[in-house]
């Protein structure tokens, strides 16, 4: 047995004094704020695989015959006339259009397997496709919520600080467009604020809606300025993505087929995603979905490609289920797994990166938000997600971008991370020095081993309170919306803005000076 004065024992003594000190198992709730660490991410895990090549294939094949036999309405005059260019079936007098299946695995074959996405910084660059795994922030909101200040409507002070949070954190790797709706600025010239905004406080890649032509013009614009490089060079790096959103069921509408043109057209990233909710818009089985859900991205893919071979797209996915008692969208279900692993089975099928998302439809930060979430993290962990939108933040089935949540989140992302990293099987990871210098019946806290390494053994989680009951007590029984709530306001205090080149900045206000002068986009109001 070892003394009570052994060098273990001592440390062992000194450990718990210090916990008893700091709070039992809470400890020091100072954390580290993320790390370089979580910038590039792989996920080198064997893929899930929910259907066999038979199954697959049987999706596979009745999405073409929905394109070859039902088609798609194509709501733009412009995109028809190129479609029908390219050999597809334009019926006369009518939007209709009707594929043919070796036309659409021709042009979907040319989509890149891989690609970067550049930010202004490059140590932001990210790599899309292959094991690649990326997380963008929240998106497209109407409101926003924190705990003192409720649910509220859009504005640009809460826009602004949600882009400061999405810079703070490595493990957010892109904006993934406004992550809420600022309506306090009008919508003729709110495009030009937000994205001179997305530059400004952020280093990272960002997004452009499209919303008309202008919009996408103005967005690429923007991005090639922030990143102080030539039209030319812009067109060979891809510096911006808009999520292209087909309205299902099979068809897609002039702003969004407009928008494929102008990006694809300009070698930019079009992540076309499909919304088919099973009960819906979309058949109420998850297979017949998954069917439409294909069809329509298949669709959308191959018209990039009819616009400009080897143009960047990402195939997305976002089939879940509707409430059928409510007709409310639900996520996080089974269903929505289903869908999420099938989704990633298609889209390896094709050799095309892969979209998906984490979500919920909780109302408040409450068990269903973290294991609606956990459960969306799950499936497209395993599902082999590339590009995940709505990584952090979203509540109330994205209608909310909440300031709590989006720190779960975050604090959920990185043990993701910590998750995908490699396990170190090293002969120093494996301490057969450290077992032999202990023996039977020891302890490993005092061991040389444990010292040089137990500050970074394991991960430390920013929410989780690990103190004893009674401290817990004491300190006035915190709760997880206690501890976001108190982490997102430091986060905010310590931000700093990432540095811009003075020039760049002067030419991105004289730019978006100029396209206010001009009224910005027209409206109706």
């Amino acid at each position: 047995m070892t003394s009570s004065s052994s060098p273990e024992n001592n440390a062992v003594n000194g450990i718990t004094e210090r916990r008893r000190r700091t709070g039992g198992r809470g400890g020091d709730r100072a954390r580290a704020p993320g790390s370089a660490k979580y910038r590039n991410l792989v996920n080198r895990l064997v893929k899930t695989e929910l259907l066999d090549a038979e199954a697959l294939d049987d999706i596979h094949e009745a999405s073409l015959i929905v394109l070859e036999e039902i088609g798609m309405d194509i709501m733009l005059p412009e995109a028809r006339a190129l479609m029908k260019a390219a050999g597809a079936d334009v019926t006369a007098g009518s939007e209709r259009v009707r594929f043919d299946r070796d036309l659409i695995l021709d042009l979907i074959a040319s989509a890149p397997k891989e690609f970067t996405l550049h930010a202004r910084n490059p140590e932001r660059h990210v790599r899309i496709g292959g094991n690649n795994l990326v997380f963008a922030q929240i998106a497209s909101a109407p409101f926003v919520a924190d705990r003192e200040g409720g649910r509220r409507a859009g504005n640009q002070e809460d826009f602004r600080k949600l882009v400061k949070l999405a810079q703070s954190y490595d493990v957010i790797h892109t904006t993934g467009g406004y992550p809420v709706e600022p309506v306090d600025i009008h919508a003729s010239v709110r495009h030009l604020d937000c994205l001179s905004d997305l530059v400004k406080l952020t280093d990272k890649p960002f997004h452009c809606y499209s919303l008309g032509k202008q919009r996408n013009l103005d967005g690429i614009e923007i991005a090639r300025i922030g990143r102080g490089i030539s039209m030319e060079q812009m067109e060979r790096e891809p510096s911006l993505f808009t999520v292209i959103n087909s309205s299902s069921p099979l068809r897609l509408d002039g702003p969004m087929l407009q928008g494929i043109i102008e990006m694809a057209s300009r070698g930019q990233v079009v992540i076309m995603t499909p919304f088919t909710l099973a009960g819906a818009m979309a058949p109420v089985t998850i297979a017949g979905a998954l069917v439409q859900q294909n069809a329509e991205a298949l669709c959308g893919i191959a018209f990039t490609q009819m616009v400009k071979r080897g143009a960047p797209v990402i195939y997305g996915g976002f089939t879940s289920n509707v409430d059928m008692k409510s007709g409310a969208p639900a996520f996080g279900t089974p269903e929505y797994m289903k869908a999420v692993i099938v989704g990633g089975q298609l889209a390896r099928r094709y050799g095309i990166p892969y979209r998906t998302s984490n979500t919920n439809a909780a109302n408040t930060l409450d068990a269903q938000a973290a294991y609606e979430s956990a459960f969306s993290l799950w499936a497209l962990t395993q599902g082999g997600g590339n590009f995940i939108m709505h990584s952090a933040g979203w509540s109330e089935g994205g209608l909310t971008a909440s300031f709590e949540k989006f720190i779960l989140d975050v604090d959920m992302l990185q043990m993701v991370a910590e998750f995908l990293t490699p396990l170190d099987v090293s002969p120093d990871a494996l301490a057969l020095d450290a077992v032999r210098d202990v023996g039977p019946g020891g302890h490993f806290f005092g061991t040389a081993h444990t010292l040089a390494r137990y500050e970074t053994a394991f991960y430390s989680p920013i929410l989780s309170d690990w103190r004893n009951f009674e401290t817990w007590t004491e300190a006035g029984r915190p709760t997880t919306y206690d501890h976001a709530n108190r982490v997102f306001k430091e986060k905010l205090a310590s931000y700093e803005r990432p540095p811009v080149d003075p020039a760049v900045e002067e030419e991105l206000d004289a730019f978006v000076a100029k396209r206010k002068e001009e009224g910005g986009v027209a409206t109706d109001f």
